[in-house]
């Protein structure tokens, strides 16, 4: 039997197979042995050892497409990363960061802003030009009034996505939506998962539909750059990349040079200031963390 690990917890591997069901397995010894650890996302072959119990092992780790290494992940399509348009003000610092560490790891990326009700079409406009521009897809909803959510639950569909954004911008509430009445742990199942060995926070698959998933993270507040050189950041701005071959200086950093064609842009409106203020802010913190 195939299925999808959704959660793994104290040993466990909860496994959701084809008709619904959630099999509670252990890893054979040959992941062990092979220093090979079953992750959240895999597709996996297993064999029922108990039908009443609903239990069994893990006998094959199907291969990978990707490994996601924050939050620890296998095959995921796309990362959906959710801010407030406001209350609480995007911090576009904080999302800047974000689209780096998705982007080091090659995965795709869309943007929804929760709360459009509080905010007016110029600032969405701004918000949609400024992220559309370095690649990202942009969603416009409002989780208390049920706008936009169908074009959402749309792009989520038939693939996994990761989930993430900080604490008190309707991550929960989105979630609790697009999941509406699915229910992917049945009888006894559900009960194990709910013991007190299980009350660890982890790393949890949600079944939105027939291979549809949401791999729910917990809510972030900061974000630190890890093993990326200073001169390496600009290759994670797509937008400055059409004026690049327009600076004087190859190897531009489009800081202190003159000549800068990303300057101009900026400038010009072509580039958005936020964007580039915030790549100034992130080399400089890098070239920090190099000195020490």
């Amino acid at each position: 039997m195939q299925g999808k690990i959704i959660r793994g917890v104290g040993g466990f591997y909860y496994v959701h197979v084809p008709d619904g069901s959630v099999y509670e397995c252990r890893a054979k010894g040959i992941f062990r042995r092979e220093k090979v650890k079953p992750l959240v996302g895999d597709n996996v072959e297993i064999s029922v050892t108990c039908v009443e119990d609903m239990e069994g092992n893990i006998d094959r780790i199907l291969p990978r497409k990707n490994m996601l290494f924050r939050p620890a992940a296998a095959n995921v399509d796309q990362a959906l990363v959710v801010f407030a348009a406001a209350s609480p003000k995007p911090n576009l610092n904080l999302l800047d960061r974000f689209l780096i560490m998705m982007a080091r790891q090659e995965i795709p990326v869309r943007i929804a802003f929760n709360k459009m009700d509080l905010v007016g079409q110029e600032e969405m406009e701004m918000l949609r030009k400024t992220y559309e521009r370095c690649g990202c897809a942009v969603h416009f909803l409002s989780v208390a009034k049920d706008q936009g959510i169908e074009e959402l639950r749309e792009a989520l569909n038939g693939k996994t996505t990761v989930v993430a954004g900080p604490s008190g911008v309707g991550k929960s509430s989105l979630t609790n939506i697009l999941q509406g009445n699915v229910k992917m742990e049945v009888g006894e199942v559900s009960r194990k998962i709910d013991r007190g060995r299980h009350t660890t926070r982890h790393t949890e698959l949600i079944a939105l539909g027939h291979e549809t998933y949401f791999l729910d993270t917990p809510g972030f507040s900061s974000l630190y750059l890890q093993g990326i050189e200073a001169e390496e950041l600009r290759d994670y701005f797509p937008e400055f990349l059409p004026y690049e071959p327009y600076c004087r200086f190859q190897g531009c950093m489009h800081i202190h040079e003159p000549d800068c064609a990303v300057k101009t842009a900026v400038s010009e409106g072509k580039i958005h200031r936020s964007r580039y203020e915030n790549y100034m802010l992130l080399a400089a913190e890098l070239k920090n963390i190099r000195r020490y």
